[in-house]
């Protein structure tokens, strides 16, 4: 994880990280989405930020990077990546204990599709028409895929948890597009491995003061699902940013949306989650906007490959 130790290319070995990393992800969001609703989404986010702390700080150790990979120059900017980046976590916990999971992962795909829009307004870079024609192809899933769920006059108490749990994907997803944007200006002087750590202490610290809102004593069976949810996100996170050492950024990107492919598979066989045409559809669309984006960039070569390693599921 040290900014000084490059590693030889080797696509392979790089797409093989960024595919495993993502089936991390994945098992993570199922053992949080099964911890629910016998635990609050906020007391979920400190477990997910401790234990992967850990996971980091063995990693560093092993590495001997840990004096070095530790260094920062600027505090407050990894304070408010934290802030954003668990603002979408917290959501996006939320958002899976009310929607399947593979709906959740295709209302969060959305993201990429914000950062364009949010790059155009807070960094001032020009958005032409082949990519705006791109975000709107991908915003037309977005909305295929919520459609089915936004019946604000129906009442039934169901469908409205529904609607909620749309507009806290959303939101997360929103959140996630800022702290990529936030991390985009933070990774041109900072370590990728610090800007990883000191996300999972802020996201630890900040998840406490939740503590008021009313914690509950987990479980021996949920409290196995939360901790292993930390250690597995913290390894998902070391293999996603191990990943870009051997590979371009650019050209892992396009494996973000294998990460579908393991969201129906694992919510049909652990949620009994089948799911919709709507889903399906407008996810297709989602992944050929994304697709269409992604290879624009590499054509305009922005350099963006030391942000993408630390663009999480989670923010």
């Amino acid at each position: 994880m040290s900014e000084t130790s490059r590693q030889t290319p080797n696509v392979s070995r790089g797409i093989l990280l960024k595919v495993t990393a993502l089936f991390l992800f994945t098992i993570m969001a199922s053992l949080v989405k099964a911890a629910q609703p016998a635990v609050p989404p906020y007391e979920a986010v400190f477990f997910r930020s401790f234990f992967a702390m850990l996971v980091i700080i063995v990693w560093l150790i092993l590495r001997k990077e840990l004096r070095t990979g530790l260094k920062v120059k600027n505090p407050m900017a990894h304070f408010w990546r934290g802030v954003i980046g668990t603002t979408s976590m917290g959501l996006g916990f939320a958002g899976l204990g009310l929607l399947p999971l593979p709906e959740v992962t295709a209302i969060g795909f959305t993201a990429p599709m914000l950062v364009v829009v949010f790059a155009a307004i807070l960094l001032g870079e020009r958005i032409r028409l082949f990519r705006f024609s791109a975000v709107v192809i991908g915003l037309i899933g977005v909305g295929i895929v919520v459609y089915p769920r936004l019946t604000f006059l129906s009442g039934d108490t169901v469908e409205t948890m529904l609607v909620l749990g749309v507009a806290l994907t959303l939101g997360s997803a929103v959140f996630r597009a800022l702290a990529h944007i936030h991390i985009r200006k933070l990774a041109q002087a900072e370590q990728t491995s610090a800007i990883v750590f000191y996300f999972s202490l802020t996201a630890t610290v900040l998840s406490l003061l939740t503590l008021p809102l009313g914690w509950v004593v987990p479980g021996p069976t949920e409290l196995t699902y939360l901790i292993c949810a930390g250690l597995v996100g913290g390894l998902a996170q070391i293999c996603l940013t191990s990943s870009y050492k051997f590979a371009e950024a650019s050209l892992l990107a396009p494996f973000d949306y294998v990460s579908m492919l393991y969201a129906i598979a694992f919510g049909y066989v652990l949620f009994s989650e089948i799911p919709t045409f709507n889903t399906l559809a407008g996810s297709v669309l989602i992944v050929i906007g994304g697709i269409i984006i992604i290879w624009r960039e590499r054509q305009l070569g922005l350099k963006r490959g030391k942000a993408r390693p630390n663009m999480t599921p989670q923010g």
